[in-house]
């Protein structure tokens, strides 16, 4: 019999799959330049960025790193102690955050958002100095869907393409969650969604060239 109790109840602790214990790095660091033009403080793990669009701010007190300025102000450096693999994936997501922070005040992050429908014509209006959108007559209703955008986005119709609107902002988690908002205002229910493709879809997204 080859059950637990049998002959092998001895030789129980070599069926058990091996674990090998997993590696941890003595130190691992990142780095990041910055840019021409931008002042960047850090105190505390708190990141603030200031360039010709404005300032942000972003908190990383909960991410086990060491952030310091290095080479006089110019660069960004990410510090990291005795982590395992997993762990150190977050330094190069530090510095995807800070480059974002960037750009953002360098340039500005832009969403083109398209109005798609097959018969009931879609009509966004832009209120409240680009601060809202309120959609209409979404497959026919009556009710007004009405989305406030967050703090520092803005939106805005195109002028040169048909049944588009344009968000814009200089934090791409206030500007990327704006779109979100308004994509999932118009989401179809109760109707087959591979035949109703009704809504409001982002088509691009990406810096604003200068």
């Amino acid at each position: 019999a080859c059950s637990f109790g049998g002959p092998l109840a001895p030789h129980r602790h070599l069926l058990r799959p091996f674990a090998a214990p997993a590696m941890k790095t003595l130190v691992q660091e990142e780095m990041i330049k910055v840019p021409k033009g931008i002042k960047i403080s850090i105190k505390s793990k708190i990141v603030e960025v200031t360039g010709k669009h404005g300032s942000l701010k972003r908190d990383f007190k909960h991410l086990p790193i060491e952030l310091y300025l290095a080479h006089s102000g110019h660069e960004v450096r990410a510090k990291m102690y005795f982590a395992k693999s997993k762990q150190l994936s977050m330094l190069r997501s530090v510095c995807s955050h800070i480059s974002n922070l960037f750009d953002g005040v360098q340039k500005k992050f832009e969403y083109k958002m398209r109005l798609v429908y097959a018969h009931f014509p879609i009509n966004a209006t832009i209120t409240n100095g680009g601060k809202t959108v309120e959609i209409r007559n979404f497959l026919g209703e009556k009710r007004v869907r009405t989305i406030n955008m967050l703090e520092g986005v803005k939106v805005e119709k195109s002028t040169g393409t048909k049944d588009e609107i344009i968000i814009t902002g200089t934090d791409i988690d206030c500007t990327s969650r704006s779109a979100a908002l308004v994509r999932q205002s118009c989401l179809v229910k109760d109707k087959d969604i591979r035949k109703f493709l009704d809504g409001v879809y982002v088509s691009s997204h990406g810096t604003l060239e200068d």
